[in-house]
C-alpha cells in the first residue's frame, strides 16, 4: 500500500507518554492494534513531519 492508494480501513488513534518515558502512537482498528512507541526526540521529528505534510496537503487543496 502506498501514501496515495486509498483504502477503506477505519482506525482510532491515540497519542500519548508511556511510563517509560516514550511517545506512544496507539493504532487500533477491527483486524489489528499497533503500539509504536519512540523516543522524545524521534516523537519531535515526526511531529515536525506531520506539520510540513499538512502544509503541503494544504497547497494541494483547490483554493475557494
Amino acid at each position: 500500500m502506498s501514501i496515495n492508494k486509498p483504502n477503506e480501513i477505519a482506525a482510532n488513534l491515540q497519542i500519548g507518554p508511556t511510563d517509560q518515558g516514550m511517545v506512544r502512537l496507539y493504532i487500533e482498528a477491527p483486524q489489528f492494534q499497533l503500539p509504536l512507541d519512540f523516543d522524545p526526540d524521534e516523537a519531535m521529528e515526526i511531529a515536525e513531519e506531520l506539520v510540513a505534510a499538512a502544509n503541503k496537503a494544504r497547497e494541494i487543496l483547490p483554493k475557494d
